[in-house]
């Protein structure tokens, strides 16, 4: 063999050994240097904003938003900011897109005090919208994040262009899920309380689940643990001791909407589209509906792509 290429083959080699030493031995430097650099990939950029003592960690994209339309995205309970990086990948150059760590989730604070039902996210979500100058936007929410852009449409029509619901919560079924009747049973899979729990979160919210290696999942199945208790009040709080159920509001948005929905949703049932069709009476003469198949509850971290395509489509059919 010719000495250059085995050099060539032996610093490769060399290279990749280290990637997999320093994967294994600095897994929380390595979980940082992913999430950069799929935000690199995907033209955003994390940023801080303080809002009424709550640190808003939030991505956005690169460059300015004069002449572009703005799409804020609301993760779901016990995501983060990142769980749209990959979806926002897919957008045309013409969506802005901003999407923040809602408080109690991410890098945003915790605060055991507070409360983190509906209604208080939403007021907290509009501040933060102030400041950083937002007047007209799209909205979109995954789970509770949905269920959170629900109702800030109610609360705030003039500033909303459309909402998208993707396998929102706040709104009943014909069938009950699996994860209810685990519920009935006392039992939380979206809870995790050690990495066995972790890994069945992982296939209960999934089809599919996302290729991470082993050392980021690590990571990612430590800080799900270490906010179990946490996670479980927030939990308690959204479910039974403030509820404000989107349902019955759902006749009062304006705007357009678009519902997205993985069929194999094992969460919340997808069953929960026929329900909000027939509740979004103002809504119909923009109205458009998008069932993945063999897709879980979160089809924009599941498949970003089609999702992100599906969604354009949506916005671009839209009255100017």
């Amino acid at each position: 063999m010719n000495k250059k290429i085995k050099i060539v083959i032996l610093s490769f080699l060399f290279l990749l050994a280290s990637s997999i030493l320093f994967l294994h031995l600095f897994p929380r430097a390595a979980f940082q240097l992913a999430a950069k650099w799929e935000r690199t990939l995907s033209g955003v950029e994390k940023k801080l904003a303080i809002v009424d003592g709550w640190h808003f960690y939030y991505i956005e994209s690169k460059g300015s938003r004069a002449g572009k339309e703005i799409l804020l995205l609301v993760h779901g309970f016990g995501g983060d900011k990142d769980n749209w990086t990959r979806f926002i990948r897919y957008l045309p150059d013409r969506y802005h897109a901003i999407a923040p760590d809602l408080p109690g989730f991410g890098e945003n604070d915790r605060k055991p005090k507070e409360w983190y039902d509906v209604r208080s996210q939403v007021e907290r979500l509009h501040k933060f919208v102030q400041q950083l100058g937002l007047r007209k936007f799209h909205i979109a929410g995954n789970s509770m994040g949905g269920h959170i852009a629900g109702i800030y449409a109610v609360t705030y029509p003039e500033e909303i262009l459309s909402v998208a619901f993707i396998d929102n919560a706040g709104v009943s079924s014909l069938q009950k899920s699996e994860h209810e009747k685990l519920l009935e049973k006392g039992i939380n899979k979206l809870v995790a309380k050690n990495t066995k729990e972790f890994d069945e979160l992982l296939h209960f919210v999934f089809v599919k689940v996302p290729s991470i290696p082993d050392s980021i999942l690590t990571v990612l199945a430590k800080r799900a643990i270490a906010s179990n208790a946490f996670n479980q009040m927030v939990f308690e709080q959204y479910k039974h001791k403030k509820p404000y159920p989107l349902e019955p509001r759902l006749r009062d948005i304006q705007a357009p909407v678009w519902i997205l929905w993985g069929e194999k949703d094992r969460i919340i049932h997808v069953s929960t589209v026929e329900v909000m069709k027939e509740k979004l009476t103002r809504a119909k003469k923009n109205f458009r509906v998008t069932i993945l198949p063999n897709c879980g509850h979160s089809p924009m971290i599941e498949l970003p792509e089609i999702s992100a395509e599906k969604y354009v489509l949506f916005l671009e059919q839209l009255p100017k």
